[in-house]
């Protein structure tokens, strides 16, 4: 039988959302497809696959991305689908260990490309607002202060995940360190 269940997970919740569909394949559920904020799963033996998720460098359909998704399944992984730069598999766990980042270094080189996609979006709406900021008090327009609000409240919110994901990088550092 096929479930469908829609949930949100912001980027820098990856681990969370990871952990969720790990927690779906331990009661028997098996992702077969994600979209935007939908995640669908048939029925299976429970515990029966391992679920990983990683956001590309580039697109899961350019040349690149496309040579990373066979290399995994080159391990026995399913290539499941993606979420604009995310993709997703499972692995049956009779195969074995699965996992994407199985290094420090490596985790750390993923948040990175997390932090450095959000970055721009995060900047790109502190423009907006302080654009707004100036039709809003140029003209006293109340759509612009409805603007900068949004613009803001967009801004701190994308500034929270990369505080986050900044912090989890900082901590793996750390752990670096200690064993070098």
């Amino acid at each position: 039988m096929r479930t469908t269940i829609r949930k949100v997970f912001w980027a820098w919740e990856f681990e969370e959302e990871e952990k969720w569909l790990a927690d779906m394949a331990a009661q028997g559920k098996a992702l077969v497809s994600a979209r935007y904020f939908t995640y669908e799963f048939e029925d299976s033996e429970p515990g029966e696959y391992a679920v990983r998720l990683e956001m590309l460098n580039h697109m899961p359909d350019s040349p690149e991305g496309q040579r990373y998704i066979a290399f995994v399944e080159e391990t026995g992984a399913e290539y499941i689908g993606k979420v604009m730069k995310w993709v997703y598999f499972r692995k049956k766990t009779a195969l074995g260990e699965f996992e994407l980042h199985g290094d420090n270094a490596t985790r750390m080189k993923h948040l990175k490309g997390i932090i450095n996609l959000l970055k721009p979006l995060m900047v790109i709406n502190i423009g907006a607002g302080m654009y707004n900021l100036g039709v809003f008090l140029s003209y006293r327009n109340g759509l612009s202060l409805l603007a900068v609000l949004l613009s803001a409240g967009v801004a701190g919110f994308l500034f929270r995940g990369i505080t986050l994901l900044n912090q989890r990088k900082d901590r793996l550092e750390r752990e670096c360190q200690l064993f070098e």
